[in-house]
């Protein structure tokens, strides 16, 4: 029996059935498809939450800090002579310490930071280097005055334009036997100064050196 449509007011054609059937096939398919939608966007954020909830974050671990010491050993057996390992006191951190090119002379070079300072300090032990090393180190830096640490005179550099060498903005050196040693950086006059003071035991080993 045909359906009375009430607003004709008359039995539907089949020509009508089926266009209200294919439009209510339509609209199911159509609120099928946006529940899924919205079923999906739930479960993605669901699961983001998880991960970002349970998933545990500790801090990035520190790099391990360079063994200067048993750096320092392994240079010395190879250049035949002490080889500087700083005893800097509690608060210092080691960066890097590694043989380098510095101004065409290699140079056993360790870069230090100091907790609650900012800035750097790079000790370096010139191999088989002098005075005119440390002017290249510095960009033509000469000194100009001397200052007395645990016993030892050390050239005071004081570089007029410290961004063009590299951010030095004092230094201070030494000859030690066969090697210049060469403290230098950023850091506060005070703070070249400790270092200085902590390597002179070897410096004295050095110069002492036949």
């Amino acid at each position: 029996m045909a359906r009375i449509v009430a607003e004709l007011g008359r039995p539907e054609t089949p020509d009508e059935t089926a266009a209200r059937k294919a439009e209510a096939s339509r609209r199911y398919r159509s609120s099928k498809t946006f529940r899924n939608l919205i079923a999906a966007l739930l479960a993605t954020v669901g699961i983001v939450f998880v991960v970002v909830v349970g998933v545990p974050r500790g801090e990035i671990a520190e790099r391990p800090q360079p063994d200067v010491a048993a750096l320092a050993a392994d240079l010395s057996d190879d250049i035949g002579r002490p080889a500087l390992a700083p005893a800097l006191p509690e608060g210092w951190r080691v960066n890097q310490a590694q043989v380098e090119g510095q101004g065409g002379t290699e140079a056993w070079t360790m870069v230090y930071v100091r907790s609650g300072e900012s800035g750097f300090l790079r000790i370096a032990q010139g191999l088989e280097a002098d005075e005119a090393w440390a002017a290249q180190v510095l960009d033509g830096a000469r000194s100009s005055e001397t200052i007395d640490i645990s016993g030892i005179e050390w050239n005071v550099y004081r570089p007029s334009d410290p961004e063009r060498s590299g951010n030095i903005s004092y230094a201070l050196g030494t000859p030690a036997g066969e090697d210049y040693v060469l403290i230098y950086g950023d850091a506060a006059e005070e703070t070249a100064a400790e270092a200085a003071s902590s390597v002179v035991p070897q410096i004295r080993e050095l110069r002492e050196v036949p």
